[in-house]
């Protein structure tokens, strides 16, 4: 049987919280979250990760925030560094801080192109694009990564996409 202390029960454990979330509820989620994280101390960029998650869930983006910039300092690995981005940047939009998120997405895209997550950012980067105001080229953002996924119409989606971005 794995200890308490071992990274891929911890793992586990906080994965169980995350899929109890619905049935748990945010001040549940946030006890859970942060009594399992604790057990990493606090300069853990994971268990970091893991608390401003809960917040950011339940809505407390400017608890969140912090949380999520420290866990970035600290470094995470290659799976959880661009969650921590896009969650930040997404949470930075919904607390105005719109050109923030629009720079964090944009150097995410730029610096990590072959990330598995870049779909993912370009939608919250589109999104925040709207929240600036800039909705033809949220549109373009959004449709550059739709794109690739089209059975039909790739290079045509593609071009005007581009288009838009002009």
């Amino acid at each position: 049987m794995p200890s308490a202390t071992h990274p891929d029960d911890w793992s586990a454990r906080i994965d169980a919280v995350w899929a109890a979330a619905d049935d748990l509820g945010d001040d549940a989620v946030i006890a859970s979250i942060d009594a399992i994280a604790a057990e990493r101390g606090d300069g853990d960029a994971r268990a970091l990760f893991e608390m401003a998650g809960a917040r950011d869930s339940a809505g407390l983006e400017a608890d969140a925030a912090p949380l999520y910039r420290r866990a970035l300092e600290l470094g995470l690995d290659d799976m959880h560094r661009p969650q921590a981005v896009i969650q930040l940047a997404s949470t930075l939009r919904n607390l105005g801080e719109v050109g923030e998120s629009i720079r964090m997405l944009e150097t995410e895209r730029a610096e990590h192109p072959d990330s598995p997550l870049d779909d993912a950012a370009a939608a919250f980067l589109a999104l925040a694009l709207v929240s600036e105001g800039s909705a033809e080229r949220a549109a373009s953002v959004a449709l550059s990564a739709l794109a690739p996924h089209l059975q039909l119409y790739t290079r045509s989606v593609r071009a005007y996409a581009e288009e838009l971005a002009l």
